[in-house]
Order: C-alpha cells, then structure tokens, then sequence
C-alpha cells in the first residue's frame, strides 16, 4: 500500500521540468526522461497497465505544456519503443527494470546527435558561405560552432519575435567570434539575395516531411524558394512525429482565439457628442504654419500581451519548400522522412 500511495506522489510534469533545466535537454528528450522515471515508480503489473499508465502520463505532459508538439513525438516514440519491446526476462519486474535502463542509454545517446548533425552538415557549408538562419536552436548553434572551427562564415539571423530568441543567438555567435548580423522580421525578403542558404532547427519533422518550427519559419521557406536558394531544416530523430498536418490549422497548437479578431470597445456618449464637434487644425490655432512645427521623434510601437497571445508561436512549412533535412540518421529529403517514420514505427 505504501508503494501505491508512493508512485501516486510522483508527478509527471515536473519531473520534465526538472530534467529539462539541463541546456542539453530538449523537450522531446525530457518527456523520455520523464516516462523512464514513471516506469521505475510504475505498480504496473501487466504491459497494458504499464502502456495504459504512459499514455496517461503523456496526456498530461500534453495538457500542460502550451506547445506539446515536440514534446509529443517523444513520447510517441518512447511508447512506440515500450511496446515493440523485445525481451526475454523472467519476470515484469525484471523487464520495467530493462525498459528504463533502456530509456536511459537512449537519452544519453540522444544528446550526441547534435554532433553528428554537425559532422553531416559540413560538407554543405562551404568557405565564406553567408547563411540565414531564424530564432533560436541548440542543433543550428552547434552546427554554426563547428563550421567556424575550420571555415569562415557569416550569419544573419532574425530577431524572431515576439520572444526574440534571436537576439540569444545573435550574442552566442558574436561571442565566439562569427560575424552576425540581426535582420527585423520583416526584411527577410531584403536579405535574401545576401545568403547562399537558409538553415533553421525544428519542433518536429512530421510525417509528410514538412517542418513545424518557430512561427516565421515559413514565410522564410516561401521566400528562399522564390529566390531559389536552399532551405535545409536540422532535426534529431526524436523530433520525427506521425503528424500530417495538411495546412496550419491543423496544428496541435491552433486554437480559436489565434488570429482572432477581439470585440471592439462601445462608444460611449461622451465620444460621439466629441466626435461631432467641429475640429480646429492645430497649425491654424497656434498661428504657426504647419511646415515650422517640429515633430517629435519617433517611438517603437510595441503589441501588448493579449495581442501576442492571439498570435501563433509555431507554423508549418511545406515539405516542397524545404531542400534536405540534416539528422543523425542521415541526410534526408522530406520523402526520405516519410519512409523512415513508417519504417521507425514498424517495429
């Protein structure tokens, strides 16, 4: 009884928090780490108790979390693992006990594929290439970092906003000694013709080889395909999901109230008797001719919270938009993808 009560303690969102305030965890790798950590406290005594017991765990990383997407292809892929499982143990005690040893080892593999992402990568980026690059991404930063160790290049990267993670990337570049430039959201179009290539990080690569990355990611597909310059997407395969997105609403972070329009405040009477008064120009009342008046400098016009809340944080991108996807599985094309995944979930 004492054992029951324990693991009805154990939490399931927290402990994703708690590995995830290591940098190198990404939120795919934590809801691992998590489900791992769930399966040592499990009272399971059966496979379908133990897989009944994770999905139910990973509908509440799901619920929890305001972007599950990434965090969803982990655990897809975990309980994919968990039950294609093959084992010979004695006991189920003795195979909980493998499935997390199991889990561990994979996560602590995991965080290698960012190098060999890296190692992938170099053979494409060539001396003096000027690349684009958008927000921020730990694959994107450890593939920057290892091409300047043997070639030189230059960055441009957006600002990403609202969050502006860009500028997170923009100061690690510039502090390792890459020329980097931030470019505003909206002069992408502007930049282009500047950059051999784009290169961006991913949420997930889903199952028709599209990409679902941070919100901007798409448009700067749409343009580097107008101007015919690749745009390669880096992604672990752990961000491979069973999704098939057919438009951005199909997004599992859509809602109604993104891109809403809020209902508009009534006049009050005070207003409409103001708004019928005849109105004086103001150069005609001071006296002053207009073209003496100096104006006031200008101010930056920032969205309030509730306007940023109606905007997205993700979007998808089309897999005929995007050249290569760099992974630790190899160099793929968004076809590529789609038989690996089918290939990953067939046991």
């Amino acid at each position: 009884m004492a054992e029951a009560d324990s693991n009805d303690k154990f939490d399931i969102y927290a402990t994703s928090q708690h590995f995830l305030e290591d940098d190198k965890i990404s939120p795919p790798l934590a809801a691992i780490l998590a489900l791992t950590e769930s399966i040592a406290k499990s009272n399971a005594g059966t496979m379908f108790e133990l897989v009944q017991a994770l999905n139910d765990d990973a509908e509440i990383l799901k619920q929890r979390s305001a972007n599950p997407i990434s965090l969803n292809a982990g655990c897809e892929l975990f309980i994919a693992f968990v039950t294609l499982f093959p084992h010979e143990s004695d006991s189920f005690s003795e195979l909980k006990t493998e499935l997390v040893k199991q889990g561990q080892k994979y996560a602590a593999e995991a965080i290698t594929f960012r190098d060999r992402i890296a190692e992938l990568s170099l053979g494409f980026i060539k001396d003096d290439s000027v690349i684009l690059t958008h927000s921020y991404s730990r694959v994107v930063m450890k593939t920057l970092l290892h091409a300047h160790k043997t070639k030189r290049i230059s960055v441009y990267v957006t600002e990403a906003r609202p969050r502006g993670l860009g500028m997170k990337t923009y100061e690690a570049l510039t502090a390792a000694g890459i020329p980097c430039t931030v470019v505003l959201d909206s002069a992408v179009a502007y930049v282009m013709d500047q950059v051999d290539f784009v290169l961006v990080g991913s949420e997930a690569v889903v199952e028709s080889g599209g990409l679902i990355n941070a919100v901007g990611s798409n448009q700067i597909a749409i343009i580097a395909k107008a101007a015919n310059k690749p745009f390669y997407a880096l992604a672990e395969s752990y961000k491979f999901h069973r999704l098939f997105p057919l438009s951005q609403y199909d997004l599992p972070t859509h809602n109604p109230t993104i891109l809403s329009f809020p209902a508009l405040p009534q006049p009050s009477a005070d207003s409409e008797s103001a708004r019928s008064r005849p109105t004086v120009p103001s150069s005609a009342a001071s006296g002053v001719p207009a073209r003496t008046k100096t104006l006031p400098p200008p101010t930056e016009m920032k969205m309030n919270a509730e306007q940023i809340a109606r905007n997205p944080g993700v979007d998808y991108t089309r897999p005929d938009l995007i050249s290569l996807v760099f992974s630790d599985v190899g160099i793929l094309t968004p076809e590529g993808v789609s038989q690996y995944l089918v290939g990953m979930f067939a046991g």
